[in-house]
């Protein structure tokens, strides 16, 4: 299996670090087989800087129902899935990477045996001050978030990444870590 399947904390930064790494991969000459899977999320575009599908609740139902995901889930309040389009990349040697949750983690290492985990993590006092920044919570509610057990089970071949530093850092860092693991030249 060649998915790549990101878990970490909310504000630990994912979103930031994928998107930069696809900037980085539609920038070279050469691009690398390394497929971003899009997410179909209920929520509005305009309050992601992720690319997304946004449908509402209803919709997403119906897709469920039509087996169109091939991972779904729901956290914080929002509903998540995959669909099986966006996995088949892996089909002709491409590496797929899949913005995931932690809590759907067990479930998805079912589905999808032989992923790669990739744990980004950052300090609490990192996170607490992204998610006060990003103000789409209460000053309780980012409290309640932070202390969520951090527990994510990782395999040998599975990967850690710090984002406690800057993004620049980090986004190095993560290309290093990725290029080492799939041999592909990021």
């Amino acid at each position: 299996m060649r998915l790549i399947y990101t878990v970490g904390p909310s504000g630990v930064g994912k979103d930031s670090l994928l998107n930069g790494l696809r900037q980085h991969i539609n920038a070279m000459a050469n691009r690398p087989a390394l497929h971003f899977a899009q997410r179909t999320i209920t929520r509005n575009h305009d309050k992601s800087n992720e690319d997304h599908e946004a449908v509402n609740v209803a919709k997403f139902a119906k897709l469920q129902e039509e087996k169109a995901f091939a991972l779904a889930w729901v956290a914080n309040g929002l509903h998540y899935g995959i669909r099986h389009t966006e996995l088949t990349p892996q089909g002709d040697g491409s590496w797929v990477i899949v913005n995931g949750s932690r809590g759907y983690l067990d479930e998805a290492r079912k589905r999808l045996p032989g992923l790669t985990v990739l744990h980004i993590t950052a300090p609490i006092e990192v996170l607490r001050q992204r998610l006060l920044a990003r103000g789409r919570e209460s000053e309780k509610d980012i409290e309640q978030r932070l202390l969520r057990p951090e527990s994510v089970l990782l395999g040998p071949q599975d990967l850690c990444l710090s984002n406690g530093g800057t993004l620049e850092a980090s986004g190095l860092a993560l290309r290093q870590l990725l290029s080492l693991h799939t041999g592909l030249p990021l």
